[in-house]
Order: structure tokens, then sequence, then C-alpha cells
């Protein structure tokens, strides 16, 4: 979600905070803005909008200082404007803050009760206000940080700065992400390892409860409970590279793009000599009697995918669960369950919430992007996804990563269950083997896509239908679309549309239909035929043979490449990408950065 830089530098800060911030950008903001101290004198630009915007502003008002902080904002209390803009200043005290804090309406009542009025409706000038309230009764920086720290309840991870000390950030995390980089008599914080790629290979991430204070000589980090904490200084790759466009005209094409060859990566450390090879750790599915699995978003439906192939492979009962509504639920756990966690940044608020309420009752397995992120970090085992850093908001080579690796998990699953013999194993194996191959003979149908989605631009509403394994497709290509060209969308079960959906067909309606020839194949064509037989438009996404045997009548057809049953649902995600992204062309929308999104949801 919203994004943190900080720098204690030997050259002027600004320019490369603004630098950092834009590294950022992918996670989703609606204002931005940095502060500096430039002898000893405290100060700060903000502006609304996109960073162009905060660069205009210093390129006429300028900020000096070699030392400062911040901040890309996604608005959560109070809308966004320039006032509510990070960093929050109060008196000799800026202040940038990711996540919220819960009990800010108590003490904007006691502060201002005490004189210390706020000037913004965020919750974040709270904690710049507490932290002036604590300086004034004489307390030093760390000190008053460390106090107003105390009061405050929620998630957070913070960075303050103080008036008169140009040597000084102080930072804490609970529950957002903050990350520490060593350079050469430089020091810097971030919210993420990206955004410090630039500047330093070395990285410490601050655990929960830490806090930090970081000086150009080094940084001293404690714990919650106020002991001296050593954190593990890590040595991180980021390709650069990654974090651009590479000739695309977006993030999300050059994403879609690189489908085959991070594929092709993930493959290489999860099949062996055509042997699946999974990281110690992983539990022998024979002992698991349930499986629950909890994600957000593009994760979750990744996760509706996987229930099919889990229990169709190794017939092990799985429940999928939103999130964001799983802890509310309390849902009873056995002594033989495993829980599945999936984030693409391994920092998702509401899925690490889940992860936590379950972690001391049930065996605990993360599917993540990052390595580093506090769910790895907090799961018995993880899965990484080798899909590389994701930049635009809407999930695509990830998605289909985390499905690759969740389709290698239900294979070892049944091999561990004995529902899938060694033959079968092979067979399966060699097949996840062509998917690469899959993926770019399906990326080559881009152009014809570009022509359908042209048609598809002028809809306002838009069903996708899908049966099987196609159903959670059909539901992700739905969010896609609407994610990025603001048309609503929504995914059925295709056996569903004669309950209720069915009344929403008319000519203006297109349905785009999710259909490999495989065993649930013609039931769907029968659905399709009643959408058919009501005047609505279907686009058919099917394969050669499916074709052959269904496209008459229908408005357009997407062909795809045969693959087996189990592959479909990864091969059909890119004509589903591809639909979104050349429709939200078409429109001529924010395809990266899509309105009221963040990339990185890092509260609840």
């Amino acid at each position: 979600m919203c994004g943190i830089v900080g720098i204690l530098g030997q050259h002027q800060a600004a320019p490369t905070l603004v630098e950092a911030l834009k590294r950022l950008e992918y996670r989703g903001y609606d204002s931005a803005g940095i502060a500096t101290i430039n002898d000893g004198t405290l100060d700060r630009r903000r502006a609304l909008g996109k960073l162009v915007n905060l660069s205009d502003l210093l390129t006429h008002n300028p900020l000096a200082g070699k030392v400062g902080i911040g901040h890309t904002r996604w608005a959560t209390h109070g809308a966004p404007s320039v006032e509510n803009a990070h960093p929050h200043k109060s008196g000799p005290v800026a202040v940038v803050h990711n996540g919220i804090i819960e009990n800010f309406k108590e003490l904007r009542t006691e502060l201002a009760q005490a004189g210390y009025a706020a000037e913004s409706e965020t919750d974040t000038e709270t904690i710049s206000l507490l932290a002036q309230s604590y300086l004034a009764q004489g307390l030093a920086p760390r000190d008053a940080a460390e106090q107003t720290i105390a009061r405050l309840e929620g998630a957070f991870a913070l960075a303050f700065i103080f008036d008169g000390h140009d040597d000084l950030i102080i930072a804490a995390r609970k529950g957002s992400p903050l990350a520490v980089g060593y350079g050469d008599g430089e020091m810097y914080l971030g919210s993420d390892a990206i955004a410090l790629g630039n500047l330093t290979d070395r990285i410490t991430y601050l655990e929960e409860g830490d806090r930090a204070l970081l000086t150009r000589a080094g940084v001293e980090i404690w714990d919650a409970e106020g002991r001296a904490a050593n954190r593990e200084v890590r040595t991180i790759q980021i390709d650069t590279a990654q974090v651009d466009k590479d000739g695309h005209k977006h993030f999300m094409a050059k994403e879609i793009a690189e489908q085959p060859s991070v594929l092709a990566n993930a493959l290489s450390h999860y099949v062996e000599d055509g042997a699946l090879v999974l990281p110690g750790g992983v539990p022998d599915f024979a002992g698991i009697d349930r499986i629950i699995m909890v994600a957000c978003g593009t994760g979750f439906y990744a996760c509706q995918t996987a229930k099919y192939w889990m229990e169709t492979l190794a017939g092990i009962p799985v429940e999928v669960d939103v999130a964001s509504e799983f802890r509310y639920r309390d849902a009873p756990i056995g002594p033989n369950t495993l829980a599945i966690f999936v984030s693409q940044s391994g920092e998702t608020a509401d899925t690490l919430a889940a992860l936590r309420h379950v972690a001391t009752r049930a065996q605990i397995l993360s599917v993540v992007n990052v390595p580093e992120s506090s769910i790895a970090r907090e799961s018995d085992v993880f899965l990484p996804i080798y899909a590389g850093a994701e930049i635009g908001v809407a999930s695509t080579k990830a998605f289909t990563c985390q499905l690759l690796v969740l389709l290698a998990l239900s294979l070892r699953a049944g091999a561990d269950r004995k529902s899938v013999d060694a033959a079968q194993l092979s067979e399966h194996v060699a097949s996840l083997a062509t998917l690469p191959g899959l993926i770019s003979h399906a990326l080559s149908s881009s152009d014809q896509i570009a022509e359908t989605a042209a048609k598809l631009a002028e809809a306002r509403d838009i069903l996708f239908l899908g049966r099987g394994s196609m159903y959670p497709l059909a539901m992700e290509g739905a969010l896609k679309l609407k994610e990025i060209s603001y048309i609503h969308a929504e995914g059925y079960a295709s056996g569903e549309l004669k309950h209720g959906p069915i009344a929403l067909i008319d000519p203006n309606v297109p349905v785009i239909v999710m259909a490999p020839m495989t065993g649930m194949f013609e039931k769907t064509v029968s659905n399709m035929q009643e959408v058919m037989a009501r005047g609505g438009q279907v686009v058919l996404v099917t394969d050669r043979k499916g074709r052959a045997a269904a496209s008459d009548g229908t408005w357009a057809v997407i062909e795809m490449p045969d693959a087996s049953e189990f592959l479909a649902p990864i091969l059909y995600a890119v004509p589903a990408q591809l639909l979104a992204y050349h429709t939200a062309v078409a429109k001529g929308t924010d395809v990266d950065q899509p309105r009221n999104l963040a990339k990185s949801v890092t509260v609840e």
C-alpha cells in the first residue's frame, strides 16, 4: 500500500527520495511528499496526485538537506489532498506512516484538550502531534518517539525526523513491513527492498514490534520490550531491470509477456531431472486430513483453483477462505490440519493476521513471491513462486506462478497419499514442462484479443462463465477486467446462470465463456447456448476442438492450444489477462495504477 523511504546521506536527499518513491509507485498512491532537515531546520513539500506533481513542486520550490523521509499515500482516513498527504509535521517533528492507528480519535481529543490541534483528517497526524507533545515536556527525540509508539493501537510502519537533528531517523514496525539499508557512510529506510534497490543490496528486515535508531554510523535496534535486538543483515539481489518497462507501454504488458520465462524459472526450482522437488519441511500429506487455504483477491482465486486440484489428485478435503473473513469465524482446526496462505507480497495484512490466528493450532505453509516477507518468515515452510518483481497493480505473472506452485504441491500430495502413482506423477510432471511453450502460444493471440477488447470497451457490464476449475478463472477474469477498465464484471459458475444471473442477459451484455474441451465442455456449451438464445453476445475461449464443436453463433472465438485439464486454468489465465489489458487500453484508463487500488494491501 503506502510507501516509505528514509535517507541519511552524504548528498542532497530530495532527488534520491523522489527516485526511491518512484520505485514504490507500483504499490498504489494518491499523493506524495518528502521532508528534509537543512542546517538544522525541518521543512517539507507535498503534492496531490502522481509523483511528477511533487517533482514539479520541487523544481519551483527546492528542498535542501542530506537527511529526509518520503511517502506515497493511499488514503484511509481523509480524502486525497495536500493537507492529508504525508509527511505530517507538528512543530519540530515530521512523521511518515503506513497502516492505521485505531485509537486516533481518543488521542486526537486528548491532544486537542492539551492545545495540540489537528490540521488534517488523518490518523497519522495524531502521531506527530503526540510526539510534539512529548518533546514539549523535555523528552529527547528517542524517548519522545518511544512514548508516542507506546500509545498507538493498530498497525504501523513509522519513520520520524526531528528539527535540529540531521543525523537521526527513528523507525518502528508493527504489522507493516519496514527494512533498513546499509550504505557507505549512509543509512536508508524503506517499506520494501525495491525502494532501496538502487542504493544498497544489504538489508535488515525489522521484526514485529521492533524500533530502530538510524545514524550515518549504523543502526541500533531494540524489540517491543526494550531489549537490544540483533537482526540479520542480508545481501539481496534485486534485478533493477524488473522495475523498468523494457520497451513495453505498461508494466502489466511486460509482466504478461514475461510469463513463459518466469514459469520456466519456477519450474527449474520445482522439477529436476523429470522429478518433482519441493523444499524440506513440506509435510507428508499422508498425515494431513484437512487443508484450509486463505488468501485475498487474485490469490483467493488461485486457492479456489487449487481446491479442485488438491481434492482430485489427493482426496484431501479443502476449505478456501477470504482472509479478511477467516479469523472472525473462528473455524475449528484439528491436529492434522494444514493451513496454506497465499500472498504475492507476503505482507498482505488480512492474510498475515489470519496466519497468526492459527499459527499455534495448525501447520503453516505459505506460497509467496518475497522470501524475506513476514508471511514467509512466520510460516513453518514457504514455497517461493519465483515470479520476480511484479509492478503492475493487477496481478498477472504472480497469479500463474502461484497456480504452478499450487499444482506442484497438489501433485506431491497425491503422491504422498498414493492416489497418484509413479507413472501418473511422471506424466503430470512431464506435462508441466510444456507449460512455458503453451503460454507463449497463447500470447500470440494478443492482437486478435485486442480487436475483441475494442468492442468490449463499449460495454457497461460483462459476465464471465466457467465450470470446474474454469469457474475460479471466470471470477479472476472478471476481477482483472473491473480492476483496470472500471467496467462492471462478474464471474459465475456456468451452471448457476439459470439460477438468477441469466436475467441480466441482453444484446448489450457480452458474456465471456472459458471452455476448454475437457469433461465439463458439453455442459458449459449448453449454458452458453442458453445465453445466445436470449440475445447474449458470446466470446468463446476454447481450444481447436472446442472451436470446431461450438463456435456457431458466437460473437468471437479466442483459440488456445490444447492442454491437459490440470494445466488449463494456468493457460487460460493469459487470455483473461489480455482481454482486461486491451480493454483498459481501449478505454484509456491507468493500467498500471488503477484508481483506488494498491498493490500491497498492508491495512485491514
